[in-house]
């Protein structure tokens, strides 16, 4: 019951429309429906954006800025009704759905309103040869952006890049995941509201067919968050396309337990970076590689503080562990813990389906890990943390390095400089010392991963900038003669003089050369 399912139903006599129905996960109640756009409506809706983005690309930044500001201010005013569609939709905790989702969204969004005129300042690169010419780079408005993201954070995801496209000069098209449709309906509605002009966001619902309307019909960037297999369709029709993308995929983030961890907190990072979201997260901790001298003791405090936890109806704000989105996920996470069981793997918390209506599963902690074992290779995005005890920081490295994912990782030790070292060793996009997951709610980093877990950044200055077309502006310091001596005609006379030249600047101790590195 947790699913969005697509569903016929007819208006105006003849004329049939596919619609989606949204689910509570928590209870199975029905939330509304919404109309799925056929790919004629996708290119009606990119055409809107793009003739909207031709006003709005031009505007100075700073008068961008201000404007969007008054975006920013509509969500926090109506902050409890994003809240609250957020959580019924996905299931997550109220308490997720604001500290998770909203603050991080109206973060970002504000940050970029409030640094961008410095981020996408012209920038002249200082030329080694050529001196007497002018080079400068210019980030302009790419045009219109499509965003295609998933179910698990519904609202800050798409909404991060939103706010980088509307930000640099450009329009954007999101099509939601089909299972979380609400929630960016409800996004559309708060900006619509704001007098913005509303062909600038788009929003375009459906199943993976609107998804493929969405990156033939002439946008000029895609960002795609979401599986790895799916990514490896977005980017091949991306590539048809000639249409840049962004894709940040799959994660399988391992958490390195050092013999002098302080374990009291690293079992509290576990605990919380695990089962946050119910485990629905891509920088999750999905396996503890634990050193053989504290892991029976870090186990024992996890299983103590996970049969703790309050897991119910997200709509009580004393809840900390919410309901699985849709039913697959559950089918996903019982068949990784009875492959885990079946070869030696221990139970040592949860477990099971929670009696009862909703789709619910316990919070989870299996002891006895290891990598025959799809849970320690294989992503399973809900609420299980998997233990496998080690006998050395090398023998963690090398387990958490054994993955074709590479998104998140954190590593524990009471010794800051060793947990750098270690660091630095491990593959992965982004690598936490003594903390979890806050390096996605540090919206000036750069976020993404390396392997099979996608290829380019969101989030920080970087990506601001790689959310803008880059033109290079070449121009000339001193007054330009008729003719370059470099152009035609050719001769023997000219090509005798450049092969001196040539000798002269770059064979070793050449008097150009000299005098330009004592300038």
């Amino acid at each position: 019951m947790g699913a969005v399912q697509p569903v016929d139903t007819s208006t105006n006599g003849s004329h049939s429309h596919r619609m989606l129905k949204s689910w509570e996960p928590a209870t199975g109640s029905s939330l509304g429906e919404v109309p799925v756009a056929s790919r004629e409506d996708v290119l009606k809706t990119i055409a809107r954006a793009r003739k909207a983005q031709a006003v709005w690309g031009v505007l100075p930044i700073e008068e961008r800025c201000t404007r969007l500001l008054r975006f920013r201010d509509a969500l926090v005013d109506r902050a409890e009704e994003l809240v609250d569609v957020v959580s019924r939709e996905s299931g997550k905790p109220r308490a997720e759905a604001l500290v998770h989702e909203v603050s991080i969204a109206v973060d970002l969004l504000t940050y970029y309103c409030k640094n961008a005129a410095r981020i996408l300042t012209p920038r002249e690169i200082p030329l080694h040869l050529m001196k007497h010419k002018k080079s400068v780079v210019h980030y302009v408005p790419r045009g219109v952006v499509g965003v295609i993201s998933p179910w698990n954070f519904p609202l800050l995801i798409p909404m991060a890049e939103v706010s980088a496209a509307l930000v640099t000069g450009s329009a954007v098209v999101v099509k939601p995941s089909e299972v979380t449709p609400l929630v960016m309906q409800k996004a559309k509605e708060i900006f619509d509201a704001t007098g913005l002009p509303e062909d600038l966001f788009g929003v375009v619902q459906g199943h993976g067919e609107v998804g493929q309307a969405l990156i033939e019909g002439g946008i000029q960037k895609l960002v795609f968050t979401g599986g790895v297999e799916t990514g490896r369709k977005v980017a091949a029709a991306c590539g048809a396309n000639l249409v840049p993308c962004v894709t940040e995929l799959g994660g399988k983030a391992p958490l390195i337990a050092c013999a002098d961890c302080d374990v009291e907190r690293t079992a509290h990072a576990i605990v919380f970076g695990g089962f946050v979201n119910a485990g629905q997260a891509c920088i999750a901790v999905e396996r503890v590689y634990a050193h053989e001298a504290v892991h029976d003791k870090l186990l024992g405090r996890v299983r103590e503080l996970t049969e703790k936890l309050r897991q119910g109806d997200p709509s009580e704000d004393t809840v900390d562990v919410g309901a699985i989105a849709f039913s697959k996920q559950i089918d996903i996470v019982e068949k990784h813990i009875e492959d885990a069981v079946a070869k030696g793997a221990e139970i040592v918390a949860g477990g099971k389906r929670r009696a009862g209506p909703g789709l619910f599963f316990e919070p989870t902690v299996l002891a006895g890990c290891n990598h025959t074992m799809t849970v320690m290779k294989e992503e399973f995005f809900g609420p299980i943390v998997p233990f496998q005890k080690v006998a050395s920081d090398d023998e963690a490295v090398r387990l958490a390095n054994d993955s074709h994912l590479g998104l998140n990782a954190y590593v524990f030790t009471k010794d800051r400089e060793k947990g750098k070292r270690l660091a630095h060793r491990v593959e992965a996009g982004n690598v936490l010392v003594n903390d979890v997951l806050l390096n996605y709610v540090t919206v000036e980093t750069p976020f993404g991963g390396i392997k099979q877990s996608g290829f380019g950044r969101v989030h920080g200055d970087d990506a601001l900038r790689d959310m803008s077309e880059t033109r290079h502006v070449y121009t000339g310091r001193l007054p330009e003669p008729s003719s370059d001596p470099t152009w035609y005609p050719y001769s023997s006379k000219s090509y005798r003089w450049k092969l001196r030249l040539f000798r002269a600047m770059f064979r070793r101790g050449g008097v150009v050369r000299r005098l330009r590195e004592l300038l």
